[in-house]
């Protein structure tokens, strides 16, 4: 009784995990080690069927089939960055951008910008937009017989788009920028912070390379979130490499991210100093060649579509166009997600496209419509031939 008195009670030793469960759970991923191995070959990206319909040195124009009539007369072309490829709009079938629109009823194009040669580094903004951005856009009008288009820019894709519609706001019918640099004051974002002109001698680099190089990109992409972009996606894969679904999207996005090419030289050089280090398209400032660009031209209905957690475009900087244009229309969508997370993931699926799709419904004249008003103003149908026998005479 006494001995047992004199006893000190042990602790109850618990473990942070399951450890039993954890064992069960390492064992099921290194048994889907294989099939996860053969998904890294065979995923695809960019699947949704295409035609190139246009070209222009290195410049593709993708016209995306539809199986039925566009439900709209005015068509929509995607504008990409000039940096990465564009297919991370088109990634997979249920993460695809292009395919929502195409649901919708839109004829939708898209382009791809090509990889710049050396010879290409002296292509400056007013080459990318007033001479391949205005030719594919006449282009796309002529093929479809319309006046305007819908044009959506994404990232530094979108600054190009609202130079257009600024310099040629009749050919616009409406403007999408998705997490597109505008307003370029703020210091949300390192890459502001890295740009500044007593950090970066963009005049060195480019006189050292020609053009940007890819490995710079890349790696100034990385190091901008060093831990998730280096570590904690590839514990969470791991955490998830069972299933299918969930490997297929993270090779798809891994084979995007490593698929960098090079940004002509002058016009890298002209986007960093004229827009990060002089903040001039707000300003009033920029001009391309010997025109000024002048946001307030923008009249056009105007969808601005942004990420809280954006660490390269941030909210602030997409929004911050709205007080230099004089639109009347003028409408914004939120959510929750990255840079990336707003084109591809269950929420920009599930939630932002919808909104965005249905907007561009909402400011589109129906297809049966246009074609009835075009019978009875021209008297023609869409295959050019007369409707009314009377006007034969």
């Amino acid at each position: 009784m006494e001995e047992a008195r004199g006893r000190v009670a042990r602790p109850e030793v618990r473990l942070p995990f399951d450890v039993l469960g954890e064992q069960q759970r390492f064992v099921r991923r290194m048994l889907s080690l294989p099939n996860a191995m053969e998904l890294a070959w065979k995923t695809q990206v960019g699947t949704t069927p295409h035609d190139v319909v246009f070209k222009k040195r290195t410049l593709s124009l993708l016209r995306y089939r539809r199986e039925t009539p566009p439900a709209y007369a005015e068509p929509l072309l995607f504008c990409y960055a000039l940096i990465n490829r564009p297919y991370i709009l088109d990634l997979q079938p249920d993460n695809s951008v292009v395919r929502r629109y195409l649901e919708r009823g839109f004829q939708v194009y898209m382009i791809d910008w090509g990889v710049p040669t050396f010879d290409d580094r002296t292509l400056a903004l007013e080459d990318y937009v007033s001479d391949f951005l205005a030719g594919v856009v006449r282009f796309v009008l002529q093929e479809n017989r319309r006046a305007n288009l819908h044009l959506l820019g994404y990232c530094m894709g979108g600054t190009l788009s609202a130079i257009f519609a600024a310099l040629y706001p009749r050919q616009i019918k409406t403007l999408t920028l998705l997490a597109s640099p505008i307003e370029f004051s703020g210091r949300e974002s390192l890459l502001n912070c890295w740009t500044e002109r007593n950090r970066f001698d963009v005049d060195a680099l480019i006189k050292t390379y020609g053009n940007c190089p890819a490995w710079f990109l890349q790696s100034c992409f990385l190091y901008l979130r060093p831990v998730q972009n280096l570590i904690a996606k590839h514990v969470a894969f791991y955490e998830q490499m069972d299933d299918p679904r969930v490997a297929s999207n993270y090779f798809a996005l891994e084979r995007w991210i490593n698929d960098n090419i090079p940004v002509a030289g002058e016009t890298f050089r002209e986007f960093v100093k004229h827009f990060y280090q002089d903040n001039e398209l707000v300003r009033g400032e920029f001009r391309l060649g010997t025109r000024r660009v002048d946001l307030g031209s923008i009249t056009c209905p105007l969808l601005l579509l942004t990420a809280t957690n954006d660490h390269l475009v941030p909210p602030p900087s997409t929004l911050g166009i709205r007080p230099y244009v004089n639109s009347r229309d003028v409408a914004s969508i939120g959510i929750e997600a990255g840079h990336v997370g707003l084109v591809m993931g269950g929420k920009a699926q599930g939630a932002l496209w919808p909104q965005a799709t249905r907007w561009l419904a909402d400011h589109s004249v129906k297809a049966r419509v246009a074609r009835r008003m075009r019978v009875a103003i021209t008297g023609r149908g869409r295959d050019g031939k007369r409707k009314n026998r009377a006007n034969r005479k």
